[in-house]
């Protein structure tokens, strides 16, 4: 037994020392359009940024696009404190917000972000093909819509399924409130039509772990809408689909989710060595 404790210790110890080594940078406000693109439109020009956490004495890391939540009408990108350290980059992402624009065009940026990480990545060491799309509540909504309707990324010409993950946070998989009050259609109307990620089930999708509050505690049935995704998704043959249901936590359970996000990107990569 002394010695097991011993040889843990060892190890504990080696990967502090390790996890210490690695130095990390961040580059703030980088515009995931062309030049032409922001030239042309001012709302882009000043919103369209994304900032980037990167390891900056490693290679071949995965990164974390990370979309804020708010409704698709507020919030601000951000790198989230407990995704820091942990030997990926993360790229916050900023995007156009309704009533300012149609809702449809925060799924257009968020495709765009996601396609300025697989053009760009290398350029900071990290692997292209090591790329998972994450994001809390509306967030999480524009994971999906851009992982699940591939359209979103072939504009960019990008191939949805080059993405090694999704891992939406509380993310609405009918179609989005927003969108749907720009519509007349009531909050309380579920509707799934071609802005609704549940309309996208397909066998071939990156491996999907979907995370929510408790079921009792989220807003307008958010486990349930997720519940129904992950049940699609695995009756259309897709074999990596998960779902997790946080007990005692309400919508905003990005806390105790994020322990969740970590594993799941630290259990793909090591699938992916085998």
């Amino acid at each position: 037994m002394k010695k097991l404790i011993l040889l843990l210790s060892l190890i504990f110890f080696a990967v502090s020392i390790s996890a210490q080594n690695v130095e990390y940078e961040t580059k703030n406000n980088i515009q995931y359009y062309s030049a032409s693109v922001n030239k042309s439109d001012k709302y882009i020009n000043e919103r369209c940024v994304l900032d980037i956490y990167y390891p900056k004495n490693k290679t071949n890391f995965a990164t974390i696009v990370w979309f804020h939540g708010g409704g698709l009408t507020g919030g601000n990108k951000e790198i989230p404190e407990a995704l820091k350290n942990k030997g990926f980059a993360i790229i916050g992402v900023n995007y156009r917000l309704s009533p300012k624009v149609k809702a449809a065009k925060c799924i257009e940026d968020a495709a765009a972000a996601i396609a300025w990480a697989f053009n760009n990545i290398s350029n900071y060491g990290g692997d292209k093909s090591l790329i998972f799309v994450s994001g809390h509540s509306a967030g999480g909504y524009l994971a999906m819509m851009t992982g699940l309707d591939k359209k979103w990324l072939q504009k960019e010409n990008i191939d949805a399924n080059q993405i090694a993950g999704l891992i939406p946070f509380s993310g609405q998989c009918i179609t989005h409130f927003e969108i749907r009050r720009e519509n007349g259609i009531p909050e309380k109307q579920p509707t799934i039509d071609t802005f609704a990620p549940l309309y996208y089930v397909r066998a071939d999708a990156p491996p999907l772990l979907l995370i929510t509050g408790d079921r009792e505690l989220e807003m307008l049935g958010r486990y349930e809408e997720n519940a129904y995704m992950a049940r699609m998704m695995k009756l259309v043959g897709h074999k990596q689909t998960k779902l997790y249901e946080l007990d005692g936590y309400g919508h905003g359970m990005t806390e105790p989710g994020f322990p969740l996000l970590v594993n799941e990107v630290n259990r793909i990569l090591k699938e992916l060595k085998k």
